[in-house]
């Protein structure tokens, strides 16, 4: 990290030591071309050229040697593992961003300027310091799985016996083991929301809430009409954020299953084709796919705050 930050501010030094004689209008752009260059090169052999040869490896076979047009698409969207990958990624997609938004928000509201706010946050927002990994590890012990005859090591199965049920296979157990996965990034991720609409919660300006007191708003009517109208900036910027960050959930899926008793997901599925099963052009169909998937709300989130700039 020191050498990082070393280097660049050797760049900028030498930058501004190899500019700073030039005053003039040309000179300006010399030094504009100079602090610019360096990001745009940056973009386009860290992001643009991967991502132009990857689309360009998605029409060629498992050696990328020949050219097979769309055929890696159609397996994508025709194999049957594949559409379990597809049915999968849709439901985290669905469900994380949603639920992690409303339970953050609701969560926000009840606290808001209550004695114990610090600790509560605190405490919602503590899984947001553990790694992907930690976190799956904990709830691996979690949704541990023993014989209900033998003594139970996991909470969720050691519950169940306490109430008199037979243990459940959390992590085998098809479809439901994909939704128990889901679980952990709601957990991680619903403190980042939380934290967020926090903020925006106490950034409403206070003679508005008190107009509508005035005005006999209050309970269900003013989360409604007042907080999630104000909020609403605030509500995408997380909603996106979330869905990215789950479009590109690996870690848990890694950790847990192992993409396993159909549990994978898109950016697992990825890997496993690339790395394991040495199919580059099946690999980089389904990375071609992520970004397909992701473009849409990066540029639906730009406008929203083009829009919101322009007011």
């Amino acid at each position: 990290m020191f050498i990082a930050i070393a280097l660049f501010f050797a760049v900028v030094a030498v930058i501004l030591l190899v500019t700073q004689r030039l005053r003039s209008r040309s000179g300006e752009l010399v030094q504009a071309a100079a602090f610019v260059l360096p990001a745009v090169a940056l973009i386009l052999i860290g992001l643009l050229y991967p991502a132009v040869t990857s689309i360009y490896q998605s029409f060629f076979d498992q050696t990328g040697a020949s050219f097979i047009g769309l055929d890696n698409y159609k397996t994508v969207f025709t194999d049957s593992e594949q559409l379990t990958v597809l049915r999968n990624t849709a439901a985290w997609v669905i469900l994380v961003p949603i639920v992690s938004t409303t339970i953050g928000l609701v969560y926000a509201v009840l606290i808001d300027r209550s004695r114990f706010e610090k600790f509560a946050k605190a405490l919602i927002f503590l899984p947001m310091a553990i790694s992907l990994v930690g976190a799956s590890i904990i709830w691996k012990f979690v949704y541990d799985y023993k014989d209900s005859s033998q003594e139970q090591i996991g909470i969720a199965n050691a519950l169940l016996k306490g109430l008199g049920f037979d243990t459940y296979k959390f992590l085998l157990n098809d479809p439901w083991n994909t939704i128990f996965l889901i679980v952990v990034l709601i957990w991680v991720q619903t403190g980042f929301a939380m934290v967020i609409l926090s903020a925006s919660i106490k950034a409403i300006p206070d003679d508005i809430v008190e107009a509508a007191r005035l005005d006999g708003v209050s309970g269900f009517k003013m989360f409604r009409f007042i907080t999630i109208p104000s909020i609403r900036p605030s509500l995408i910027v997380v909603l996106t954020t979330i869905s990215i960050t789950t479009l590109k959930a690996f870690d848990i899926v890694r950790t847990m299953t192992g993409g396993n008793f159909d549990t994978s997901v898109l950016a697992y599925q990825f890997y496993r084709e690339y790395f394991i099963s040495a199919n580059q052009g099946l690999a980089t169909a389904i990375a071609t796919v992520i970004f397909l998937l992701v473009m849409p709300i990066v540029i639906y989130n730009v406008r929203q705050m083009r829009k919101l700039e322009a007011r």
